[in-house]
């Protein structure tokens, strides 16, 4: 099965890329189709709302299967105001690089002491018109951790808050957590059980015939 990913993030793709693999699912980036990629408002007010707007805007485009991410962050303990939520790399409108991201985020907690965070992800499929399958369950979001105003000294591009992130029950940062840590991480458990339920779905699809207008 082929779906396109829709993301123009590297990092996010080779981590799915490696996640998915047993599930026989091919992924393919927005990047590798060369054809212009059409510009996603993405102002939804949740993290479901937002990988609905691309999911359903990406698959017009390109009449392919095609799946969309995307997150919201959360703090415990922190005036609303400067809760993340869906606007975790837009702040004050303004969309921050991944060295500004850094700088922002660390300064926060340094103002607020060692923040626990958490993500609450969400997933929209689109297969055709007729089949659209999404999620934003507990099983999807992040396990708790801390983020913190040190920074480890690498920087993944992409993913530049995993340089502030602390596992909370060995108090080490991510970065030093064996890889396969890190990518279960990166792709949650909740996910891995979605993709295995579409993969059912569409067997029986082809079973019958009835999959895809």
């Amino acid at each position: 099965m082929k779906i396109i990913y829709g993301t123009g993030n590297p990092a996010k793709l080779s981590v799915m890329r490696k996640r998915l693999k047993p599930l026989k699912i091919e992924i393919v980036g927005l990047k590798e189709l060369n054809r212009e990629i059409p510009v996603v408002p993405e102002d939804g007010k949740t993290p479901l709302e937002n990988a609905r707007q691309k999911a359903l805007a990406y698959y017009e485009a390109f009449r392919m299967p095609v799946f969309s991410c995307d997150s919201g962050l959360y703090f415990d303990n922190v005036p609303d105001t400067v809760q993340p939520g869906v606007h975790v790399r837009t702040i004050q409108g303004k969309y921050l690089s991944d060295q500004e991201m850094l700088s922002y985020y660390s300064n926060l907690a340094e103002k607020y002491g060692d923040l626990t965070a958490w993500y609450k992800n969400a997933i929209c499929l689109v297969l055709d018109h007729k089949h659209i399958y999404e999620a934003m369950e507990p099983s999807m979001e992040s396990e708790k951790f801390i983020l913190t105003s040190k920074p480890y000294g690498v920087l993944k591009k992409g993913f530049p808050l995993d340089s502030l992130s602390i596992h909370m029950d060995t108090g080490k940062y991510y970065y030093d957590l064996p890889k396969e840590a890190l990518e279960q991480v990166a792709v949650e458990e909740g996910f891995m059980k979605f993709f295995e339920n579409i993969a059912e779905i569409c067997k029986d699809c082809r079973q019958e015939d009835s999959c895809m207008d």
